[in-house]
């Protein structure tokens, strides 16, 4: 579910684009210190985007500093970190072990089981510093879950519930902005749901999974296109509602992310199907 939101590194300037590596470096830093290696690989890009944003919102002091790091072991690196790192650094952590017991009850994968109780101490604390926000991803997940299991077929009922989980996590303080955050949080995480979806279709069909998009019974070109449609519409509310932020530091490297990074994703998955499409109906005629 993670990994959508994303930056563009072709359309970046190249001192944004290592700009935007140090908040990656800097949150998977503090990542490890908290939670160790495992900790590490909860790092994921939207959650960076997260990170970018409150700082430029907020403007916390920084420190940047030079480390190398043991996958590029020749080549020196700089990670920044602020007050706003941490912040970040624990909700991936709220966010990941949630997702990861969804996924162990749904499919009882005992990595899923294993990793959820290594982070169960870590979660726990966290909760008990965030309760705001962890109450308001518990309550979405189980009506999201609870969505999913009645066979919900309006996809904007499933996808604002996905949106809800990520109001109070982009909330990082009760202030003028907050709700503004809240917003640009709740059609994020709509659009995380459903280009997760629209990857997943073919999955999900082979599995007789729940899939809000396959419950339309659209044809793949309807579908397609229904999805080209829907998808910008939903960014475009983020974005607007990010444009009434006065972000200035680092806003190149956020509006990188808001108007081209998104469609990243989409784009390699919906040219890959087509791929896909192409080759079964040239083997078909053969």
């Amino acid at each position: 579910m993670f990994g959508y939101i994303c930056v563009n590194e072709n359309e970046l300037k190249l001192k944004d684009y290592q700009r935007y590596q140090a908040y990656y470096c800097g949150l998977c830093k503090c990542l490890h210190r908290q939670s160790g290696y495992k900790g590490q690989l909860l790092l994921n890009y939207d959650m960076t985007f997260l990170d970018i944003l409150l700082s430029g919102l907020y403007e916390p002091k920084e420190e940047a500093v030079d480390f190398r790091c043991p996958l590029h072991p020749f080549q020196k690196k700089i990670y920044v970190k602020n007050e706003c790192t941490q912040y970040v650094a624990d909700m991936t952590v709220l966010l990941s072990w949630q997702k990861m017991r969804d996924d162990y009850v749904d499919d009882k994968n005992p990595l899923m089981g294993g990793a959820t109780t290594f982070l169960k101490k870590r979660y726990q604390k966290i909760r008990e510093n965030y309760p705001r926000q962890a109450d308001m991803l518990e309550k979405s997940i189980a009506e999201l879950r609870e969505a999913e299991q009645r066979g919900e077929t309006d996809v904007d009922t499933v996808a604002n519930l996905s949106g809800k989980m990520l109001t109070e996590i982009f909330a990082w303080k009760e202030d003028e902005w907050a709700n503004d955050l809240r917003d640009i949080g709740f059609y994020l995480g709509k659009f995380i749901y459903l280009v997760d979806a629209y990857e997943d279709l073919e999955k999900d069909r082979k599995k007789n999974a729940y899939n809000v998009l396959n419950l339309k019974k659209l044809s793949d070109e309807d579908l397609e296109l229904y999805c080209y449609n829907l998808f910008p519409v939903i960014i475009s509310e983020g974005t607007k509602v990010f444009e009434r932020l006065p972000v200035i530091k680092d806003a190149e490297i956020l509006r990188n992310i808001m108007y081209s990074g998104v469609w990243c994703k989409y784009v390699t998955i919906r040219d890959r199907r087509e791929k896909e499409r192409e080759k079964t109906e040239k083997s078909a005629e053969e």
